[in-house]
């Protein structure tokens, strides 16, 4: 493959997963805000709990085999037919657990009624699990088109049944039921985007290798699942589940558009440096491309969301007519991590793609230690709202660490150097040095100091920062 080859199929990747994306999480975000107004905070941070556990939960589905498939050779119908059947037990062996383990975990958050939810999370795993093949022949296959078609209708049809929930006075049932419901939609989707229809056979000797190389793949996508989500379980177990909704709020408000473009790296870059394993010059080529696409895509959106997050904060009020403006700067804080939470994610997929599950896993575990042990140490010494604070200032103090590792790993074992890594954020930097410049410009304006003011100027600061980046890359 050569560079020109490859670097057309990241974009072509970028440009469909990462539009599907923006349009995914554009609806979530307008449906969770609209749910927000018929939940009570409490009832945001119970269903909040069930999700984060769901997430954890989904991890195990599969066991890595759908990222082994991306990257063998070849595999056979019969196979994939093994295969199959492995992941669809699994993933009900792991959903039974779940519901055993649900009445311990309503007693530890002191929640009643949460096996209930639980069923729901549990009927979801062998929808996801039944998806799995599909869905990773389709990326084998770079069909990013349709693999966007995929995500884009799953995300419309869990937003509908989450909003008619809330509407129909669902209370948390309106997260719940939409998590379930996605897991309906992206099986549909992808079976229409890609029919798979399993054979009456099995034989753990054939999907052996797989197994083998999936396992040490999900074992870093566990321990990042419970990376992302240990902060919702630990958040809702020391400040309980209105503070829960509040913190919720602030870190999907911050961290989902930056997980989205995670999503674009997985899943358009992993198969690409598989591919170009063995061609250490086009992989730096691919490598620095990817970073700079992502420095590009998240750095302006994070600047614009750090500077209307007073305002945008103090216009959101549950059903009860509280205000999540106490959201607003850890909001400030997460939009910040986030950036740097994308300079040190794309690691992981150049791991699994050149073959080092095992690597990719121990680098996963030691960030769930660091973070769970910040915020573990957060929530133990500081109390209140203070304590929102200080959880999300535990995912800036976990990052330098990383950044560090990643930098001394890429410089040895592939020859790029810091400034090389550096580069591509160069010009994401200025671009948000203009917007904060021309925000704070606006504040002397007439009307500039008031909410839908300071709303203003940050959308159109961030138009003009991704404007600007278009026109020099053009240039």
């Amino acid at each position: 493959m050569s560079e020109n080859e490859h670097q057309r199929h990241l974009g072509r990747g970028f440009n469909w997963l990462g539009g599907a994306a923006i349009v995914a999480k554009v609806t979530d975000f307008a449906t969770i805000v609209a749910v927000l107004v018929f939940l009570t905070k409490t009832q945001v941070g119970i269903g909040s709990l069930v999700l984060a556990v769901g997430m954890v939960v989904e991890a195990f589905d599969g066991l890595g085999t759908g990222d082994a498939l991306v990257q063998t050779k070849a595999v056979s119908r019969e196979a994939l037919s093994s295969l199959f059947w492995f992941i669809l037990v699994l993933a009900v062996i792991v959903g039974g657990a779940a519901v055993a383990l649900s009445p311990a975990i309503g007693w530890l958050y002191g929640v009643s009624g949460v096996k209930l939810y639980f069923l729901a999370l549990a009927a979801k795993q062998p929808l996801v699990g039944a998806a799995v093949i599909p869905l990773a022949l389709l990326n084998r296959a770079l069909a990013y088109e349709k693999i966007a078609m995929v995500n884009v209708g799953a995300t419309f049809g869990a937003a509908l049944v989450r909003f008619g929930i809330a509407v129909a006075g669902g209370g948390a049932w309106a997260l719940v039921g939409g998590y379930f419901a996605s897991g309906v939609f992206i099986l549909a989707g992808a079976l229409l985007a890609n029919r798979f229809v399993p054979r009456w056979h099995f034989a753990l000797a054939e999907i052996r290798a797989l197994v083998d190389f999936g396992w040490r793949s999900a074992s870093a996508n566990i321990f990042e699942q419970i990376f992302k989500n240990i902060d919702f379980l630990l958040v809702g177990w020391f400040y309980g589940p209105a503070m829960l909704a509040v913190y919720r709020v602030a870190f999907d408000v911050a961290m989902e558009p930056a997980m989205a473009v995670g999503t674009i790296v997985n899943r358009a870059a992993q198969p690409v440096f598989a591919k170009v394993a063995a061609a250490p010059a086009e992989l730096r080529a691919a490598l620095l491309w990817s970073l700079q696409r992502l420095a590009s895509l998240v750095a302006p959106c994070m600047a614009g969301l750090g500077l209307m997050a007073v305002p945008l904060m103090g216009l959101l009020h549950d059903s009860q007519g509280r205000s999540y403006a106490d959201a607003a700067r850890p909001l400030q804080i997460l939009a910040g991590a986030a950036v740097l939470r994308i300079a040190s994610q794309l690691i992981t997929p150049l791991l699994l793609g050149t073959g080092q599950p095992g690597k990719a896993a121990r680098l996963s575990f030691a960030t769930l230690l660091m973070l769970g042990g910040f915020i573990l140490t957060a929530g133990i010494v500081v109390h209140g709202e203070a304590g929102l604070l200080a959880v999300s200032a535990a995912w800036l103090a976990v990052y330098p660490f990383l950044l560090s590792w990643s930098v001394g790993y890429l410089r040895r074992e592939w020859d790029i150097s810091a400034l090389a890594l550096a580069k591509p954020f160069l010009r994401p930097a200025l671009a948000v040095v203009g917007m904060v410049v021309l925000c704070l410009a606006a504040r002397a304006l007439p009307y500039g100091g008031t909410a839908a003011g300071r709303i203003a100027a940050a959308v159109l600061a961030t138009g003009g920062g991704y404007g600007g980046l278009v026109w020099r890359r053009r240039g």
